[in-house]
């Protein structure tokens, strides 16, 4: 279904008013603001410095989380590597409307994992089940819970290895109640920060997801000049995506991108230029905003996803920050001129245009001048635009998409790819912005098959 019947956002946020995107904006604006960033991180430095404390880092480890095993891989180093305290904590799995699609998200979690490690100068057992059993995590906690904060630094690597290749753990002498205690203090403490993920490190007010997200931690603490070893290179670098002097002409690229998506925003331009750069064939996919899908929004996962879009795209070079989101009616009404854009060549720099108005130049896509100004922008004509605009005939190929990717692929989030060729090899499905990198690895390996 486009869009459900019985939406669990509510009406204000699928479709909100002038007045309340206004609010919206503003906020997001805000968090996204990289003077606000500075200045709370100055804020914080002040602060800790006249308290004269050390810099202290909260890790949060989540026993059947993949991402937590690959994480637990490079703490000891983290830890030997910069000057800070850090404090671990064992937590649950937090659901609910933080964490939607709970059972898909394990799954994809765990090949996602599995794909990435090779690449990160890491491991991950290619035959482990989707999470360990039940009877390994007990022995994990069990043996986690007895330890210091060094020796839970020290052993998590070798425990979580453990536990992951289904090797029996030798438990320590906490209970039930200890493992738990530990378990619901780690999760509260989670909570009050206002977090919902594990494998997250937490400092100084900014959180930094697993190892797609430590560099921007170590950046910042080099910058502080907490790093003992300025002069070698970060734990986890992200991989090229360029894929200059690379034909890729056999292959075939499908993307599936979302005008409300802020990830979305900082990686479409990139798409693109890849997509040029060695020639694939390429498959454009819209598909409407999660909101407007039914997928439960949370006001701390979008605080989240707003500020790590921010330091995301400043990595790259990319203009964010200055936004309208353009749920509902705005998204409706662009979505309805891209059948008409496609049969001009023009549907892509359309997208590419609003997302630009939307995410980087703070124009909001609900005043019809702006619309006006996007599509004009993007080389079309606004008196030819208004014919289509508002029409029903883009809504059959956009809810194909959604099955495709929902249904077909097992994501709900945007952006995705598959990268499908040449005959014999199977399909490549990735989620997210940083993955780009990944599907360029791929395209680098299979033209040279």
């Amino acid at each position: 279904m486009l869009e459900p019947e019985n939406n669990p956002n509510s009406a204000s946020i699928v479709d909100p008013s002038r007045t309340l995107r206004f609010i919206i904006a503003k906020l997001f604006s805000r968090i996204a603001s990289s003077r606000q960033i500075a200045k709370k991180r100055a804020a914080f430095e002040k602060k800790r410095r006249a308290k004269q404390c050390g810099h202290v880092v909260e890790y949060f480890h989540q026993l059947d989380d993949p991402y937590s095993h690959l994480t637990a891989q490079i703490l000891a180093r983290f830890a030997e590597r910069y000057d800070v305290e850090i404090i671990p904590h064992l937590i649950r799995a937090t659901g609910g409307k933080d964490q939607p699609e709970q059972d898909k998200l394990t799954v994809w979690a765990r090949r996602d994992a599995e794909m990435i490690a090779p690449h990160l100068g890491l491991n991950f057992p290619v035959d482990a089940a989707v999470t360990p059993s039940p009877e390994r995590q007990h022995q994990a906690a069990s043996r986690l819970t007895d330890l210091s904060r060094d020796g839970f630094i020290r052993e998590i690597a070798s425990i979580s290895s453990d536990m992951w290749f289904d090797k029996t753990i030798a438990p320590g002498q906490s209970d039930e109640a200890d493992i738990n205690r530990a378990l619901d203090n780690g999760s509260q403490r989670l909570a009050a920060l206002g977090h919902y993920s594990g494998a997250t490190f937490y400092y100084g007010g900014e959180w930094y997801w697993g190892v797609d997200r430590l560099f921007h931690l170590e950046q910042r603490l080099r910058d502080l000049g907490a790093c003992k070893a300025s002069g070698e290179p970060y734990l986890v670098t992200r991989p090229s995506h360029d894929l200059d002097g690379i034909d890729a002409s056999n292959l075939d690229l499908h993307f599936f991108p979302s005008l409300n998506s802020p990830y979305t925003s900082i990686i479409y331009d990139r798409t693109l230029a890849l997509v040029q750069a060695c020639h694939i064939q390429f498959h454009h996919k819209p598909v409407l905003p999660m909101v407007m899908r039914g997928v439960p929004a949370t006001r701390a996962k979008s605080k989240y996803i707003m500020f790590d879009t921010k330091r995301e795209a400043d990595f790259f070079g990319v203009p964010f920050g200055k936004l309208v989101p353009p749920i509902g009616s705005p998204t409706r009404q662009a979505y309805s001129l891209l059948p008409w854009a496609r049969s001009l060549g023009k549907d892509c720099e359309l997208l590419s245009t609003l997302l630009r108005h939307a995410w980087s130049q703070g124009k909001g896509l609900h005043k019809p001048s702006h619309m006006q100004q996007a599509v004009e922008e993007a080389g079309l004509d606004w008196n030819r635009a208004l014919e289509h605009m508002g029409t029903d005939n883009w809504k059959i190929e956009v809810e194909k998409n959604q099955d495709e990717m929902v249904d077909g692929m097992g994501l709900w989030g945007v952006p995705c790819y598959k990268l499908c060729g040449p005959s014999g090899e199977p399909d490549l499905v990735v989620w997210g912005q940083d993955r780009l990198w990944l599907v360029a690895a791929e395209i680098r390996r299979r033209t040279a098959l």
